[in-house]
């Protein structure tokens, strides 16, 4: 049912097309702020969202929070406009994905932005271990094989939804796994013409807790992406003063 009536808003969202110009910017500004501040928050930061609205769109630092929140909120602005530039596009290469990586760490961390970690890490709470450093070239090889082999073969947002799984399973990078499989999960999603999708950190132990299970059945962080792309949708249309479809509203 979740994913018929995803499926009804996309069909709704897909008669306002094109999005161009400056509809094409409302969209995209409509989420920097949002996704920014939600992926950061889910990993720890302490910036609000008004905060982060602040930095990011004024260019004013927040008094009394830690220089290092504002560096990663800086950052993942300008990967989230990186994202934006590969939406005409229809594969996610290795070199995008360093780059995006690159471009949420180089303020914070010059040493290992845009670079595999070459140290183990370990994901506390967790009862599976990530790549070993020596297997983690093969396996980010093997993720972008099979993007370009797999991709048409899965509903877009269940796309999306496995490939944020498979590079957090992989855990590349020293730091910001969690927010870089997020940003390869919106950009898969923006690219074929969905919104994207956004995990507030009132679903932290939700999100975690469903990524966890993945590892033997992904099948309910599938739906958990899709009920959240779900949400953007929605969101969407009430901006836009769109009726909801009848057929995809609850029923009393």
């Amino acid at each position: 049912m979740s994913l018929k009536k995803l499926n009804l808003y996309q069909i709704t969202i897909n008669s306002l097309r094109p999005f161009e110009g400056e509809m094409l910017k409302q969209v995209r500004n409509f989420h920097r702020v949002g996704l920014t501040w939600t992926s950061n928050a889910l990993e720890g930061n302490s910036l609000t969202e008004s905060e982060t609205k602040i930095l990011i769109e004024d260019g004013l630092t927040v008094g009394g929070k830690p220089f290092k929140d504002m560096l990663e909120t800086i950052g993942h602005a300008q990967a989230y406009d990186y994202m934006f530039t590969l939406i005409n596009n229809k594969e996610i290469s290795e070199q995008n994905i360093l780059y995006l990586h690159k471009l949420f760490s180089q303020n914070r961390d010059d040493e290992w932005a845009g670079k595999y970690r070459n140290i183990p890490v370990f994901i506390f709470g967790s009862n599976y271990p990530v790549t070993k450093t020596e297997n983690i070239q093969a396996e980010m090889d093997n993720l972008c094989e099979w993007i370009s082999a797999e991709r048409k073969k899965h509903h877009p947002v269940e796309f999306a939804a496995l490939l944020h799984k498979k590079s957090v399973f992989i855990h590349p990078f020293k730091d910001g796994n969690g927010r870089v499989a997020r940003l390869l999960m919106n950009t898969s999603l923006i690219q074929d013409g969905y919104l994207p999708a956004l995990i507030p950190p009132v679903l932290r132990a939700e999100y975690t807790s469903l990524l966890e299970k993945a590892h033997e059945n992904d099948k309910p962080f599938i739906d958990f992406i899709i009920e959240r792309e779900i949400e953007s949708q929605k969101d969407f249309l009430r901006l836009l003063q769109v009726p909801l479809p009848k057929n995809a509203r609850p029923t009393l």
